[in-house]
């Protein structure tokens, strides 16, 4: 097994595009919606330090706690889904020379007292669905990729609030997120949720824009007579407190 990747270099300026898919380590792309690994690689190895603690509060299949394993971070992956968990756990069991195992909690992220202190992470890298674009449960109340744009929004505020309480003063929230379309027109979701971030009280230190590969509805829409443009980028915010 591969536990670094064969081709890479941290990226120097805000565009991103990984044509190819990193498959180091357990890494796959089969769970619907998850980030290529050499984005929270990234931004691990931009913002944090060996030891420091890094939260992914919507981890699926565990991508950034692949990372977190491989970069000796102490990795803390949260999902309100139990089969979620299910899958970044088996695929967090390989034996490596790590100094710290990720955590992995049930938990939903709106509100994790009890779970995290205040100011006690270090860095946050969040993929959240995108309001109910992809539904990743049929029956969990708390799950906001069932939710529509309003209440999404609503909980992606009390969201933000969350983040700013469990982050240290001085680090880094990082936010993976993309636009949506509904009935043919676009609805900036990306600027939403940056909005949100900024009036919770963050810093807005970058924008990245990342683009998109290998995307299941291009196909569907390409042969199409339609009269937009297919989005083809998502944004990474990156915030300070």
């Amino acid at each position: 097994m591969n536990y670094t990747p064969k081709k890479f270099e941290l990226e120097e300026t805000t565009i991103w595009n990984f044509r190819e898919r990193g498959i180091w380590a357990t890494h796959e792309g089969d769970y619907r919606g998850n980030c290529a690994p050499q984005v929270p690689r990234n931004l691990i190895l931009k913002y944090t330090k060996e030891k420091e603690i890094v939260l992914d509060p919507f981890c699926g299949s565990g991508t950034t706690m692949i990372e977190c394993k491989l970069l000796n971070r102490k990795g803390i992956g949260i999902d309100i889904n139990e089969n979620a968990l299910k899958i970044a756990k088996n695929r967090l069991n390989f034996k490596f020379d790590t100094l710290y195992e990720p955590k992995l909690v049930k938990a939903n992220s709106i509100n994790l007292r009890g779970i995290i202190p205040s100011e006690k992470v270090d860095f946050i890298f969040a993929h959240p669905p995108y309001s109910d674009i992809i539904r990743y449960s049929k029956d969990i109340v708390e799950d906001i990729s069932r939710m529509k744009l309003e209440d999404f929004m609503y909980q992606m505020n009390l969201f933000s609030k969350e983040c700013f309480r469990i982050l240290k003063r001085g680090k880094i929230c990082s936010i993976l997120i993309g636009d949506i379309r509904k009935n043919r027109n676009i609805i900036p979701l990306g600027f939403y949720i940056m909005n949100i971030f900024i009036k919770s009280g963050f810093t807005l230190k970058e924008i990245i824009i990342k683009e998109q590969n290998n995307c299941k509805m291009t196909n569907y829409w390409k042969n199409k007579n339609i009269d937009f443009y297919l989005l083809a980028h998502e944004y990474i915010f990156v915030l300070k407190k």
